[in-house]
């Protein structure tokens, strides 16, 4: 019987692979975290907490192989499980959050205008943003891995752990659902569809 032997980096080493493989993909990873979070705190905590899984299991990647997808697979699970998690749980308020707005800042424009243009770089305009999140999270997710985010259905298979051709009908549905939910806005904008003969 062969054993495989699993291989063990040094922290120098773990580091190095870190920097290299995986820091230049952060701005990519907010974005797909708060395009699937909708808050930027939120968006926050789920991409570092993939950078802490990716770091623990660092030893499992393949030096070469796409670090972004398998980036990407780790937030894409972390955001599922977190999701399936608070659906179960009651909904909760932020008190204080309330009572500071209440009190100090709801006479003030000027803050709430600039908590709003804070994320505009990662934010799409706010029809498409609602009928995006409308979407059931799985349609969401290849929506954002191929519209927005530009992976290849090899890709989009390897980190939704599905087939390609799953990954092909997925996202004609949720291109389609997406495209239900966006008619009347496209209409009021001015874009007509063209009908095939």
């Amino acid at each position: 019987m062969s054993e495989t032997t699993k291989k063990t980096l040094s922290t120098e080493e773990r580091m190095e692979v870190f920097d290299r493989e995986f820091a230049p993909h952060t701005d990519s990873m907010y974005s797909f975290a708060y395009r699937l979070t909708g808050d930027d705190e939120d968006a926050k905590d789920l991409v570092q907490d993939t950078y802490m899984k990716a770091y623990r299991f660092i030893d499992s990647f393949e030096e070469g192989t796409n670090a972004k997808a398998w980036l990407f697979r780790i937030l894409k699970n972390s955001f599922i499980n977190e999701y399936r998690k608070k659906s179960k749980e009651p909904s909760k308020i932020d008190y204080q959050e309330v009572e500071t707005i209440y009190n100090g800042e709801k006479n003030d424009p000027s803050v709430i205008s600039g908590m709003r243009q804070d994320n505009s770089k990662y934010k799409i305009g706010d029809e498409v943003t609602t009928a995006l999140n409308a979407l059931a999270v799985d349609f969401r997710i290849v929506i954002i891995l191929c519209d927005l985010e530009g992976f290849t259905y090899e890709e989009m298979s390897k980190i939704l752990d599905i087939p390609i051709g799953t990954v092909r009908s997925r996202l004609h549905r949720a291109r389609n659902l997406l495209k239900e939910k966006l008619e009347s806005y496209a209409k009021k904008m001015g874009y007509s569809q063209k009908k095939a003969n």
